[in-house]
């Protein structure tokens, strides 16, 4: 566990309400066109002026949650700048809490991680290796409340239907025992795939439209991003941001906990 403490935001957490946020950022290189997979692609493997100037843009989104889970963050490589990106936007949008998991280390070249920023310290927090080739995580959070404890799941899934199966049993098993579960992040597949329709009816989670397009951020024609919660958890002002920072789009819900459970922030 990682982690910077501060003071900043504390104060505006609700206990009875969670702002959060799931957006993959795309290492800061800012892709606006297909053909930019091509032409900026060095950018995988070199910095660049413009990528600190993209975090910061991202920075000042990112102020207004809760809790924000990011996919395709680097941890501090060549490609960054030896920045690790999960800290510095904790410093940037003001986080007191700051965790990062490393799924593929590539030595000084990349340093592949998930991260999450929280303005609330989680009582326990775990990394999880998935199935299939190296590279791809879950994070699994708990966090206490007045009643069962609240999990939240951010994860970044394969780009192949079968290893995207492989790891959503997998996930579903590690997260069967929360009665409160959000788990968000980079599906890599639609609501309408095998694989997601099967982890609805393994989990009982549910989430927001399936018209919430996120990818890609300048034409946005499919939901690879979601984020989910059990029917105990009340889903309000859920919404894709036009936020193109990203070949994503940041996608954010609310999360209301039930009339009798509230959030335990000295955890």
């Amino acid at each position: 566990m990682n982690s910077k403490i501060d003071h900043v935001g504390m104060a505006t957490v609700s206990a009875k309400r969670l702002r959060l946020l799931s957006y993959n950022i795309q290492a800061g290189a800012d892709t606006r066109r297909y053909h930019e997979y091509v032409t900026h692609s060095w950018k995988n493997l070199l910095p660049h002026r413009d990528q600190l100037q993209n975090l910061n843009h991202i920075s000042h989104l990112l102020k207004d949650f809760d809790l924000v889970g990011l996919q395709e963050v680097d941890s501090g490589s060549l490609r960054s700048g030896f920045v690790d990106q999960t800290e510095y936007l904790a410093h940037q949008a003001g986080f007191p809490y700051w965790f990062r998991q490393v799924n593929r280390r590539l030595g000084k070249l990349a340093q592949h991680s998930n991260g999450v920023l929280s303005r609330v310290l989680p009582s326990d927090i775990v990394e999880h290796k998935l199935p299939g080739l190296p590279g791809r995580g879950a994070m699994l959070m708990e966090f206490k409340t007045s009643e069962k404890p609240l999990g939240i799941c951010i994860m970044h899934l394969a780009l192949g239907r079968r290893a995207r199966m492989r790891q959503l049993s997998y996930v579903s098993e590690l997260v069967s025992h929360y009665s409160h579960l959000v788990m968000m992040g980079d599906f890599n597949c639609e609501c309408g795939s095998q694989e997601f329709r099967f982890l609805l009816d393994k989990t009982d989670l549910r989430g927001p439209s399936c018209d919430m397009m996120t990818f890609p951020s300048w034409r946005p024609n499919r939901k690879l991003d979601h984020i989910l919660a059990s029917p105990s958890l009340r889903l309000a002002k859920a919404e894709v941001l036009n936020y193109a920072h990203s070949d994503h789009l940041p996608i954010s819900v609310e999360v209301e906990l039930p009339d009798n459970v509230i959030l335990d922030k000295a955890a």
